[in-house]
């Protein structure tokens, strides 16, 4: 009995262990968050079949095809490193700005929610349509890729050129990632939802559609009547006043803790 616990007894984790399982999965849920919905996630699964098949060429002793995906590894890293620059950059970012990391996370938030919602009170007072994704767990690259790509730091005034009517980057979504805005005349999904209320457009249907695929904040100024609106989580929290909105954007959620003023109505 002793001897079989000896010749097992490796299989025993102690507490370092335990400490080593929760860091991996912890760094494989943040990259699996970074590259959902992307293309590099396509390409990840490829990289995998061409591991499997590495195996099975070992296995089965095809030298042939051994060598060949052995040359493909060597230089494999560089080009995992080029491939996925983008998501390794978007990883880095997420991982800075996280709760347990990040120490001035909550002051570049709350200046974003001031920039933001001073653009959107002007814009609302001069009925100009806008729209303003804000990241924040879930990537949105893929969405990015659609419009301009921008390297930004937030500002009104950048936000109020950005929508100005006719301008060449009005029509479309900003997307702002941090404190930057890193696209502009983006291309976001329609809800899917059935939408009763018709005086819903497409800037108000394309916020909760990317609200229902992410969790990002979608920030939508109407065009006829000015008021202004926040989506996340497929609702949408209209007649928002600038404090609301504001305070929604500090908090980094649609709910209202102490809410001022008028209050927000909710449709879907």
């Amino acid at each position: 009995m002793n001897t079989l616990i000896e010749r097992f007894g490796f299989l025993a984790p102690d507490w370092r262990d335990l400490v080593e399982i929760l860091i991996v999965s912890w760094v494989l849920y943040r990259a699996l968050l970074v590259l959902a919905g992307t293309r590099a996630l396509q390409m990840l699964l490829g990289i995998f079949a061409i591991v499997a098949l590495y195996g099975a060429a070992r296995i089965l002793n095809l030298s042939l095809l051994e060598y060949l995906l052995e040359r493909v590894f060597e230089f494999g890293v560089i080009a995992a490193l080029i491939v996925f620059q983008p998501e390794l950059r978007s990883a880095l970012a997420q991982l800075g700005q996280n709760r347990i990391l990040r120490v001035f996370s909550r002051l570049e938030q709350t200046q974003v929610a001031e920039e933001v919602t001073q653009a959107a009170e002007e814009m609302a007072r001069g009925k100009i349509g806008a729209i303003i994704a804000i990241e924040r767990e879930m990537g949105l690259g893929e969405y990015v890729e659609t419009g301009t790509p921008l390297q930004a730091r937030v500002s009104d005034a950048l936000l109020l050129n950005i929508f100005t009517p006719y301008s060449l980057l009005h029509d479309g979504a900003a997307v702002i990632r941090g404190d930057q805005i890193v696209g502009a005349g983006v291309i976001l999904p329609l809800t899917q939802s059935q939408v009763t209320d018709r005086s819903l457009g497409t800037r108000h249907r394309a916020a909760l559609g990317l609200s229902e695929e992410t969790d990002a904040l979608v920030v939508v100024v109407s065009e006829e009547t000015g008021a202004i609106s926040l989506a996340q989580g497929g609702r949408l929290h209209r007649g928002l006043t600038p404090d609301q909105l504001q305070q929604m954007l500090g908090q980094g959620t649609a709910e209202l803790t102490t809410p001022p003023g008028t209050r927000a109505s909710d449709t879907l």
